[in-house]
């Protein structure tokens, strides 16, 4: 379990500096990105989506595992223009105004932004309150 704990931590860290270093923690590349005024956040989302694409192809052309050998599996969404509208933007609105996503606030962080820690928090409590009235949501 240590060493399991200790390999997903350092691939935590490895992350939070290539986050570090291709500048995505940085706020002005995040309102440059918002208003339009740089391709350097487009980029680097692009390339994410299509690596993470190719990976979910390759997932399921080889039907690969999990690590306990489970089979990995994707299910359909349910396509609902109004709710991914909805979600998407109370997410961006969040996102600007506080110019961090959910990966880069923890590196924010570690790079010793304090006020981050208020925005990781008001996430687990947005969450935490989902959590709570998503039984009474239409899903």
């Amino acid at each position: 379990m240590l060493k399991r704990c200790l390999k997903f931590g350092l691939t935590g860290v490895l992350f939070g500096i290539v986050l570090t270093k291709a500048e995505v923690i940085s706020w002005f590349r995040i309102q440059e990105m918002f208003r339009f005024d740089s391709f350097h956040m487009y980029g680097i989302l692009g390339s994410a989506v299509l690596v993470g694409a190719g990976i979910v192809m390759l997932i399921k052309r080889l039907k690969l595992t999990s690590a306990e050998g489970d089979p990995i599996s994707f299910a359909d969404k349910a396509q609902s223009i109004p709710r991914y509208l909805l979600g998407g933007s109370i997410f961006g609105a969040g996102w600007a105004l506080s110019g961090a996503c959910p990966g880069p606030m923890y590196t924010l962080l570690g790079n010793g932004i304090g006020v981050a820690g208020i925005m990781i928090l008001s996430a687990i409590a947005g969450t935490w309150t989902y959590g709570m009235l998503r039984a009474r949501l239409p899903h």
